[in-house]
């Protein structure tokens, strides 16, 4: 004998079924708006009805739960960003200069709830990329296009100066900034080129200038140390002939004995008629 089940208990138990999986579903949609993650090197900006929560600091890496369905979380990267940019400015002599400037910066991780508010995500659009473009052009304006490329340290210093300056107040802040290239028409280009060039030819020849003049003293210092020491020997000769000659004038027998002085000991083998002894000896009467 079979048993017999009405329709109506059947969907009775339809219904509770789907009821069940029904409020399943809502309780896990339910979990899963309540529970937020903010993945490693961001910060989160806490939403109230879509609008920034200022009151509230920013949220950490890891999990959060907020209140479902009000409340939602806007991640932002607080790493270290790099945006590059190519700027075209006038030096002061109205020469064309394209500019490369680097910028690695990241968000303040304390402000990107302000930041988020006041910019969205598209803060470098917003922010970065038009204080690039007015700061390389104002600074490059100082500058003719000679003194970009011979005082480059202090062009980049002013270009960062001012780019630090201006992020700043956007709570953006700049780690390092740099000038990658400076490129000029090609014409003026070749000029830089040969005038530098000139410039070492004229330095090697003051150089060398330099060099044929301390050679030049040189020469004429050892030409006179050499004038003193002739003089100096003239002198001495000098001197010494003036002792002799007063010498002989006090005594005259001061030449024979310098004659003993010079002689080698041996007499002339042939002394001529008349001749006079090399010697003179005196005789004693």
């Amino acid at each position: 004998m079979s048993r017999y089940q009405s329709p109506k208990v059947n969907t009775n138990a339809a219904k509770g079924v789907a009821i069940g999986i029904i409020i399943l579903i809502i309780i896990g949609v339910v979990a899963f708006a309540s529970v937020k993650i903010v993945d490693a090197g961001h910060r989160g900006v806490l939403l109230h009805w879509n609008a920034v929560d200022l009151t509230a600091p920013p949220l950490d890496e890891g999990l959060h739960f907020v209140v479902p369905f009000q409340d939602d979380v806007v991640t932002i990267e607080v790493r270290t960003l790099k945006y590059e940019k190519e700027s075209r400015s006038a030096s002061k002599d109205l020469q064309t200069v394209e500019t490369t400037v680097t910028v690695n910066y990241h968000p303040d991780k304390e402000k990107i709830h302000t930041l988020y508010k006041d910019l969205g995500l598209d803060y470098e659009d917003r922010v970065i990329q038009p204080a690039i473009e007015e700061t390389v052009k104002q600074v490059t304006a100082n500058y003719n296009a000679e003194e970009l490329i011979t005082k480059r340290p202090l062009v980049k210093q002013d270009i960062e100066s001012s780019i630090r300056e201006r992020l700043s107040q956007f709570h953006v802040v700049t780690e390092v900034i740099s000038i990658t290239d400076f490129e000029f028409s090609p014409l003026f280009a070749q000029a830089i080129e040969a005038k530098v060039e000139a410039e070492q030819k004229a330095l090697k020849a003051e150089n060398d200038l330099r060099r044929i003049e301390v050679e030049a003293k040189q020469r004429e210092a050892n030409a006179v140390g050499l004038a003193n020491a002739n003089i100096a020997e003239a002198k001495g000769e000098a001197e010494a002939i003036s002792i002799i000659n007063q010498a002989l004038a006090e005594n005259p027998n001061y030449l024979e004995w310098l004659k003993t002085q010079a002689w080698d000991g041996k007499l002339p083998l042939v002394v001529g008629e008349g001749g006079t002894p090399f010697i003179q000896i005196p005789v004693t009467p």
